[in-house]
């Protein structure tokens, strides 16, 4: 009688291969549903048990099906004594089994601990306003990338004898690739140092080297724009970190301004106290900081003043939508109050040897003659200068 060992009394079971063919799929498939009904498994340990355990027990479940389902499909082959037989052909003894066992509980471990710290991310941040959600992903991708290299570093410890030279190699190929690709790594820590100092954030307003639009991505490499004019603008990291950038959605308020000329006839007083009163009670004016009015200059044909209003939620189409509105109901009050907003002018005056400007009269025929002949005297006396 043929001794058995493991599992391998399945391929006495099923001896022939289609029923073992089906058994490994049959392992396979507990396996594949496993894996894909983890996250759901956890989701109901949570609600039942404290988060670290239903970390533990989900874990334990996936690896224990791995583990099963492997010993299944090796003992439906018939195939343990033969592992055996490799296993002491390559002289693996107790030592590397050894190391293998505390390879896959430091590689179970880390993946335990790097959900735990992401769970206690969204806790101690999340509660934070100051702190985005793009900005606690970028925290749990740095704590998930250091704990998995101190997880890679110790593994590597218990397999490789000289880890020393091993880091001191990787440490001159790291210096040859960032020398290589120092751009891209200047880009790259341009974008943490966005990520982290929040100069805008995502549906934020901003102007960059004379591009402006709403801001609707922040990767590590670049920031994408779109423009009012339905363009997509991706700026490098490096250059907003290197640019001036104007964010209009900051201070959740924004300023608008607009120049009104009024005639130097009028009373620029009662204008100014005319113009305050109508953007005061427009719909996007807020009461805090009011609206002011402040004289800049002497026109050409008007004195200017600047009347200023504040708007909250500040975007391109509200800032818009208030100019406009601004604009329509100072010349409405303009009109039914008498007060002029003048066109362009400019005034003639004439030397006074020569008399001055003098308009012909069409009813007085000697002034229309007297102006002709004074006319034909200027074009004798400058005649004569030209032809020199």
């Amino acid at each position: 009688m043929t001794e058995t060992t493991g599992l391998d009394w399945l391929a006495d079971v099923f001896q022939a291969t289609p029923l073992r063919i089906a058994v490994t799929l049959v392992a396979i498939g507990a396996l594949v549903a496993v894996v894909l009904s983890f996250q759901r498994l956890q989701e109901r340990l949570e609600e039942r048990i404290r988060p670290l355990y239903s970390d533990i027990v989900s874990t334990a479940v996936l690896v224990g099906t791995f583990l099963l389902a492997l010993a299944t499909i090796v003992g439906v082959w018939g195939q343990t004594d033969q592992l055996r037989f490799i296993a002491t052909e390559y002289d693996i003894g107790g030592d590397a089994v050894a190391r293998a066992v505390v390879t896959f509980v430091i590689a179970v471990s880390a993946l335990i601990v790097t959900r735990v710290v992401h769970r206690l991310i969204d806790e101690v941040l999340g509660s934070a306003s100051a702190v985005t959600d793009h900005q606690r992903e970028v925290t749990h991708r740095l704590s998930q990338v250091i704990i998995l290299s101190v997880s890679v570093i110790v593994i590597l410890a218990l397999w490789i004898d000289d880890l020393g030279g091993l880091l001191v190699g990787a440490g001159f190929l790291g210096i040859i690739i960032g020398m290589a690709a120092q751009q891209v790594l200047g880009t790259i820590l341009a974008g943490f140092v966005l990520m982290f100092a929040r100069p805008f954030e995502i549906g934020d307003w901003i102007e960059v080297e004379g591009d402006q639009g709403i801001v609707t991505d922040i990767s590590i490499i670049n920031t994408h724009i779109r423009s009012f004019d339905g363009e997509f603008i991706m700026i490098p990291n490096d250059v907003i970190a290197s640019e001036v950038v104007t964010n209009r959605s900051k201070q959740g308020r924004l300023r608008v301004e607009i120049d009104v000329g009024v005639d130097y006839a009028a009373d620029v007083e009662r204008a100014s106290e005319l113009a305050v009163e109508t953007v005061a009670d427009l719909e996007k004016s807020i009461d805090a900081p009011s609206p002011q009015v402040v004289t800049k200059s002497f026109g050409d044909s008007s004195v200017v003043f600047g009347v200023r209003f504040w708007i909250d939620k500040p975007s391109a189409r509200r800032h818009a939508e208030a100019r406009t509105a601004a604009i329509h109901a100072i010349k409405a009050t303009f009109e039914r109050e008498g007060i002029k907003i003048p066109y362009p002018q400019r005034e003639l005056t004439g030397r006074a040897e020569t008399g001055g400007f003098r308009v012909a009269n069409e009813d007085d025929p000697e002034a229309a003659a007297q102006t002709d002949r004074e006319s034909t005297d200027d074009r004798q006396r400058t005649s004569p200068q030209e032809g020199k």
